[in-house]
C-alpha cells in the first residue's frame, strides 16, 4: 500500500524506515522548489470496492449496532489503512485485533472509558423546535476524552505501533481543546512524551487537565507580520526538529484522516437513509474524514460544511473552488486557502481555526457526496447552543452543536425549507453531529 499526495503525487511506503526514507505523516515535497503552493496531503488509496458489507442487527432506537465488536477499531478493522498495512506485513487479523484491544485497555485506564460506538438517537422535540420532520443526532460528548478528536488519534496510534515507531521520540500536536485533551490521553495511554502548543489565552482549566495526563505545554504568541495559526507554526518547527505530528491536520499528518473515518461508517450504518448531515468544522479533519467514511459506507447523504462568519476560510475556498475547478485550486493553493485576515471570533470557540488545513479533502467530499458550503452567522450559533440543550439531554457545547447552526441558516434562507447555499432543496432525514461535551 502506498500513500500519495493530492497535490503532487508523490508517493510514500508508509512503513518505510530508515534514515533517508520520506516521512509517511507528510508529503516529502512539500517544501520543494516550485512546489510551494501546491496543497500537499498524503491521502490513503479507497478500498470502497473491497469493503464487505455487515450485516449485524441494528437498533436504530439507540444508535447502537448490535450483533459485533463495539469498538469501532475492531469491527471495522478491514477498512481501516493501519489494518491494510499491518497486513502486507506480514501480521495476523488477530494480532491486529489484540492491538486494538490492548491500546484500548490503556486508554480506559487513562481517561476511565475506550472507544465504542456512539449512538444516534431521533431527537423529536429538537426537530420540532428547529422546524423539520426529522433530525437525527449522533452523539460524541461521551467519547474518549469528551469528543471526537480521539478517534483520529487513536488511528495514529495504531499507525505507530504497526510502524514500530521509536517509543523515545517526542509527538507534538498544535491546539488548546479537544484535540489536546485527545493527544493527552492516547500519548498517556502509550507512554509517550508529549509537548502540546497552546495560545497564551488557552483555557486554564484545559492546561491543568494536560498536564496531569503528563503534557508539556508550550504557549505561543502571535508574533508581529507572521501570518496563520502561531501554535501550528511553533509545532512545524518542532516536528522539523525531530517530533512526531500527533494531531488533526492533515497537511502535517495526512494519516489523521484514517480513524476519524470510523464515525462516518457508523453513521451510514445506523442511519442509512440521510438525506444530508451538517457538520461543523475549523480544520477540517472531521469534515474530510466523515464525507470519505460516509462514502464508504455507502450511504448517499449530501454533507453540509459549517463554518461560523468569524471565521470561514473554507467558504472562500469552495466557491473558488466552484469557478476554477479542484485541481486548479491545489496547484495554486494560495489563490484558495489563506490565513483568515482578522482575529477569528464565534462563541464557536473550537472551530476558529486560521485555516482549514484539510480544506481540498472537504471540497473532494462535498463535491462527491452533491453537498455545499455554508456560513452560520453568529446568531445562530447561540441559538443552535440553546436549543440543543433545551430539547435534547446531550451537554454539548457551542462548538460541538455548531452543525446545527448551519441547519438554521439554511433553514433561515428558504423559508422554512432546508434551501442550501447552492439552491436546492434537501427533503429526508437530516443528521447533526453534536462533537464536544461542555467541559465544566
Amino acid at each position: 500500500m502506498l500513500l500519495t499526495c493530492r497535490g503532487c503525487g508523490a508517493t510514500v511506503d508508509p512503513l518505510s524506515r530508515g534514515k533517508d526514507s520520506p516521512s509517511p505523516w507528510a508529503c516529502p515535497q512539500r517544501t520543494a522548489p516550485g512546489l510551494t503552493d501546491v496543497d500537499h496531503v498524503l491521502v490513503l488509496p479507497g478500498h470502497v470496492e473491497t469493503f464487505r458489507t455487515l450485516e449485524d442487527d441494528r437498533d436504530l432506537s439507540s444508535g447502537i449496532l448490535q450483533g459485533s465488536a463495539d469498538n469501532p477499531f475492531v469491527r471495522y478493522r478491514e477498512r481501516l489503512g493501519s489494518y491494510v498495512a499491518a497486513i502486507e506485513a506480514g501480521w495476523s487479523d488477530q494480532q491486529f485485533v489484540d492491538l486494538v484491544a490492548s491500546l484500548d485497555v490503556e486508554v480506559a485506564g487513562v481517561w476511565g472509558s475506550g472507544f465504542t460506538i456512539t449512538p444516534t438517537s431521533d431527537e423529536a422535540a429538537l426537530a420540532a423546535a428547529v422546524g423539520v420532520d426529522h433530525l437525527i443526532v449522533k452523539d460524541e460528548t461521551h467519547n474518549v476524552s469528551g469528543s471526537h478528536k480521539a478517534r483520529h488519534l487513536f488511528g495514529l496510534a495504531l499507525w505507530m505501533a504497526v510502524r514500530g515507531d521509536d517509543l523515545s521520540t517526542r509527538l507534538a500536536i498544535a491546539s488548546c481543546g479537544n484535540a489536546a485533551l485527545a493527544a493527552g490521553a492516547i500519548a498517556a495511554a502509550m507512554r509517550r512524551p508529549l509537548d502540546v502548543f497552546v495560545p497564551t489565552w488557552a483555557d486554564e482549566s484545559v492546561v491543568a487537565r494536560l498536564n496531569d495526563l503528563g503534557a508539556t505545554i508550550v504557549r505561543c504568541e502571535r508574533r508581529e507580520g507572521e501570518a496563520g495559526d502561531p501554535c501550528v507554526l511553533r509545532m512545524r518547527e518542532a516536528v522539523a526538529a525531530g517530533a512526531l505530528p500527533f494531531g488533526c491536520q492533515g497537511p502535517d499528518n495526512g494519516l489523521t484522516i484514517d480513524g476519524g473515518r470510523t464515525i462516518g461508517w457508523e453513521l451510514a450504518e445506523q442511519a442509512p437513509d440521510l438525506a444530508a448531515v451538517y457538520v461543523q468544522m475549523g480544520g477540517g479533519a472531521l469534515a474530510s474524514s466523515l464525507a470519505r467514511g460516509l462514502a464508504e459506507g455507502r450511504s448517499s447523504a449530501r454533507v453540509i460544511a459549517v463554518q461560523t462568519e468569524g471565521c470561514a476560510p473554507f467558504d472562500r475556498a469552495w466557491r473558488r473552488v466552484g469557478r476554477v475547478g479542484l485541481d486548479d485550486a491545489v496547484h495554486h493553493r494560495s489563490g484558495a486557502m489563506w490565513p483568515w485576515e482578522s482575529e477569528p471570533t464565534s462563541a464557536a470557540t473550537g472551530i476558529l481555526d486560521d485555516e482549514t488545513y484539510d480544506w481540498a479533502g472537504v471540497a473532494d467530499g462535498l463535491a462527491r457526496s452533491h453537498g455545499t458550503s455554508v456560513v452560520a452567522g453568529e446568531r445562530s450559533v447561540v441559538r443552535a447552543h440553546e436549543l440543543a440543550h433545551g430539547h435534547t439531554a446531550i451537554d454539548v457545547d457551542a462548538t460541538g452543536a455548531a452543525g446545527l447552526a448551519g441547519l438554521l441558516e439554511d433553514l433561515g434562507a428558504g423559508g422554512g425549507s432546508i434551501i442550501t447555499g447552492d439552491g436546492r432543496e434537501v427533503a429526508g432525514p437530516i443528521a447533526v453531529l453534536f462533537t464536544g461535551i461542555t467541559r465544566k
